[in-house]
Formats: C-alpha cells, structure tokens, sequence
C-alpha cells in the first residue's frame, strides 16, 4: 500500500478497489485469459505480465474478461507466455511477453477483437479448444 488511510473515505476507495482487483478473477466471463505461471514463467517476468494485464483490465473497465494463473505447460524458452480464449472457445497461446505486450493484447484483442498475430506463437492461432 502506498498511501496512509486517512479517513473512512479512504478506507471504502481500498475496499472498492481491492474488490475489483478480486472480480477480475472471480467467475467465467465471456474472455478468459490464463498466464502460465510456473517456475519459469515467473523468472522470465509473468508476474509482471499478470500485474500488467490486471492494471490494464481494471483502468478500461472491462468486465467480460476473467483472469486466472497456471503452472507451466512445457514451453519454457517461450516464456512468459498466455493463453487466451474467447467466447467462440477459440484458444490463442501468446507468447514472449513483457507488460506493453500484454497491454496491446488487452486493447486489441479483448477490446478490438483482433488477434496480435505478432505475438501469437506459431501454429496457434485460433486453434479450437
């Protein structure tokens, strides 16, 4: 926490905002986002993708977006790495990520509907779960 509380207007502005970091995680939504966080993921910064994508989800208010965290699923050297799947059920592995990537996956993908291909590895591009 970086700033004292002051005032019990403070204290409900934490709670509301600590409410909305825990919705984000809470109950399926139409978009589920999953950040592959196993021992190599963390050391190649998915903490801080996970931070990023939690900070950009909440400041544009979207809330068809549920995001979750696993352990690895074998691609290390492609680390730190995502995997997002949309409400046709279609799965898009993301990865070599770092914060900005995360973000322009937010804005262009959940907001925009537009796959990053950039950043999508390849032969997984809409792939069907």
């Amino acid at each position: 926490m970086s700033a004292k509380i002051s005032s019990p207007a403070d204290l409900r502005k934490l709670r509301e905002q600590a409410r909305a970091d825990v919705e984000v995680r809470g109950a399926p939504k139409e978009t589920s986002i999953t950040v592959h966080m196993g021992t190599c993921g963390i050391a190649a910064g998915a903490r801080d993708v996970m931070a990023a994508l939690v900070a950009e989800v909440g400041a544009r208010k979207v809330e068809t977006v549920t995001l979750r965290q696993s352990g690895c699923i074998g691609l290390c050297d492609r680390e730190p790495m995502l995997t997002l799947k949309d409400a046709g059920g279609r799965e898009f592995l993301y990865v070599r990520l770092d914060k900005k990537k995360a973000r322009r996956i937010v804005s262009e993908h959940v907001i925009a509907g537009t796959p990053v291909a950039a950043l999508i590895s390849e032969g997984q591009e809409g792939a069907q779960a």
